[in-house]
């Protein structure tokens, strides 16, 4: 069984830790969060030992494998720290947001980035993952256009907004993962943006609505739409269209139950409001094939480098955003 150490217990940290404690391979062994109020209520909750001085799990050697669910400032560090002293990791989006760090981690780390997953969840997602599986399998033949729809249901506020590193790094970053997780390698990026919903993100510099344009290097085009507010939940589809036909993962309700009257035909239940109601069985699978490369000691996947290029797209995305072109990858 490994013995897992997560550093951060905010939302997403506590994310994890549930995904750790679901998992029959592992032990969520030690917490680190600087804040008590933060961090002893996920290690009781979860029988792991809490501490406010990180050195007590990066030092310790019968950690296996840390989480890193920090603000993003403290990612390469950690990552860093964590893989030279042997351990794995699997480190939330964005690496950095800024590259050019990326970059001079990847130099310093060289093959010890094969230690490193990065946490686009989405690609685990069984939905996601059962069209691009199919996909591959030639099940609509050589694949044309691609459709990512991302909107959440809320503005966060605008502290948030200050700090996150934008729309296209902190939102749309999971979509350009999967743009690539279907596409592969991609050409150039084309964007659009607009304040249509919330002053203050405005007010902070960022938009809170785009649309990207992306061509793979093969030719194929993809179309990702987000929005940070979307009236009737927390939208999430997938399509793939192809030479035989279309594969397509709509959003997803708490129950299949519709009704039919005189006056509406199948009126369904609103779709998921949270990202972890929607995501919780992507997190598990996620964290389990985490597990899987620990165990048999595989390169991870997503791993550094998808994390690097997916920065790349939205460092893209904005660059076309402020020129108005189309902007040439690599």
């Amino acid at each position: 069984m490994k013995r897992i150490g997560i550093l951060g217990c905010g939302r997403i940290g506590q994310v994890h830790a549930a995904s750790v404690a679901a998992s029959r391979r592992a032990q969520l062994a030690v917490v680190f969060d600087p804040f008590e109020a933060a961090g002893r209520p996920v290690g009781e909750a979860y029988g792991a030992v809490w501490t406010p001085d990180v050195d007590d799990v990066l030092n310790d050697d019968s950690i296996d494998a840390v989480i890193i669910a920090s603000p993003t400032p403290t990612h390469i560090e950690l990552m860093t720290r964590a893989v030279r002293n042997g351990k794995a990791v699997l480190c939330e989006k964005p690496i950095d947001l800024d590259l050019a760090l990326v970059d001079a981690c990847r130099d310093d780390l060289g093959e010890l980035t094969d230690r490193v997953m990065l946490g686009f969840n989405r690609r685990f997602d069984p939905s996601f993952a059962d069209v691009r599986a199919r996909v591959s399998s030639g099940d609509i033949g050589d694949l044309e256009q691609l459709t990512i729809i991302s909107r959440d249901p809320a503005a966060p506020p605008r502290q948030y907004v200050e700090t996150s590193g934008g729309l296209f790094r902190d939102m749309m970053i999971h979509d350009f993962d999967m743009a690539r997780f279907f596409l592969g390698d991609v050409a150039e990026v084309t964007a659009l943006g607009a304040n249509l919903i919330s002053p203050e993100i405005a007010d902070a510099g960022d938009i809170d609505g785009a649309v990207v344009s992306l061509r793979g290097v093969n030719g194929q085009l993809a179309t990702i739409t987000n929005s940070r507010r979307c009236a009737y939940g927390y939208d999430q589809r997938v399509e793939a269209f192809g030479e035989l036909g279309m594969l397509e993962a709509r959003n997803q309700h708490p129950t299949s139950v519709r009704l039919s009257t005189a006056s509406t035909t199948e009126s369904a239940p609103p779709i998921h409001h949270f990202f972890l109601d929607r995501y919780t069985p992507a997190y598990r699978a996620e964290f389990e094939a985490f597990l899987d490369c620990l165990e048999t000691g595989t390169k991870p996947s997503p791993g550094f480098e998808d994390g690097r290029a997916a920065l790349a797209l939205a460092d893209a995305a904005a660059e076309s955003l402020r020129t108005g072109q189309t902007v040439r990858i690599g």
